[in-house]
């Protein structure tokens, strides 16, 4: 992963169940940076697709990209650092949502873990039927993309701080040296 000067917008990524929003959450709490659920920027007609047990298509996903991609270059443009979560699944995804500054931290676990969150979990649309269909769209980031990779094993809190320590991030105001002491 290249340092950048700017902080980043950071990409939370990775299948439905694997923590997305929780981290996420828990990184913008302990940053003080901006945040977007990219979820809550679904057009009603994805949702409604999602909550019938469809799988969404490219074509589903192209207009929520471009909003999530508009949030991100708003965010980069400003000198901003900010999180936003989206499953970016696939290579071509991630490509409307990449530039500089952005860097994509992926949440990876095995199907029966993150089979066993979705179980558990309560008033998302995304059904947990729908969980093979993204394993199955997965591709993972590859050396070309500036991304970080984060096994899902341990609390949100200690994801978040892995993340912070990995890319050297702190907290709005404070420089990366005064954070680490």
């Amino acid at each position: 992963m290249a340092k950048t000067a700017q902080q980043p917008v950071l990409v939370i990524m990775g299948v439905s169940g694997s923590g997305k929003s929780t981290v996420a959450g828990v990184l913008a709490g302990k940053l003080g940076w901006d945040l977007a659920e990219g979820d809550d920027l679904h057009p009603e007609a994805n949702v409604a697709k999602m909550q019938s047990g469809q799988a969404l298509s490219d074509e589903d996903r192209w207009p929520w990209l471009e909003i999530i991609s508009r949030w991100i270059k708003e965010h980069t443009e400003a000198g901003k650092p900010a999180i936003i979560t989206c499953s970016a699944l696939k290579k071509k995804y991630r490509d409307v949502l990449r530039g500089e500054n952005v860097v994509f931290v992926f949440l990876e676990g095995s199907r029966d873990k993150i089979s066993d969150r979705l179980a558990s979990r309560h008033g998302h649309f995304m059904p947990p039927s729908l969980l093979e269909s993204q394993f199955d769209a997965l591709e993972e980031p590859t050396e070309e993309e500036n991304y970080m990779s984060l096994c899902v094993s341990a609390s949100p809190s200690e994801e978040a701080d892995q993340v912070i320590k990995h890319l050297g991030l702190s907290p709005v105001g404070h420089s990366p040296e005064e954070s680490a002491s």
